[in-house]
């Protein structure tokens, strides 16, 4: 009963307001204020959208990604298996989050690693909730 209460409560679509990256000692933002990143969660699946704010017009800035999957969520540990996405080299990767909700806000704290591709590093993404 109280996982269904936190799976209706990560239901909806969020838009991402922070991001952060560690790798190695490091730490920094990866938040783009001249994009706009929304996330969508139904029962079942995920997706993700970004685009610059300036509808693609200038070429050195323009830039679209996409990507989803199916995802599990149990207590507080959200897990997605990245089905899709526009890097193709990313797919067929599951990555284990601990999300937390407040009010309108979702946190979500996890590891990124793609070993074919080199990454391995800690990310921190909040999102408010789009109405």
């Amino acid at each position: 009963c109280n996982s269904n209460k936190e799976q209706n409560a990560i239901e909806g679509t969020w838009r991402l307001v922070s991001a952060t990256s560690t790798e190695k000692d490091s730490t920094f933002s990866t938040f783009n204020p001249k994009t706009k990143m929304i996330k969508i969660i139904n029962n079942t699946h995920f997706a993700f959208f970004n685009h610059d704010l300036n509808n693609g017009k200038d070429s050195t800035t323009a830039v679209f990604s996409g990507g989803g999957g199916s995802y599990t969520l149990k207590d507080s540990i959200y897990t997605e298996s990245l089905d899709f996405f526009n890097n193709r080299q990313w797919e067929n990767n599951k990555f284990e989050f601990v999300v937390k909700i407040k009010n309108d806000t979702l946190t979500q704290k996890g590891v990124e690693k793609v070993e074919k591709l080199g990454v391995d590093r800690i990310i921190i993404e909040k999102y408010v909730r789009e109405n």
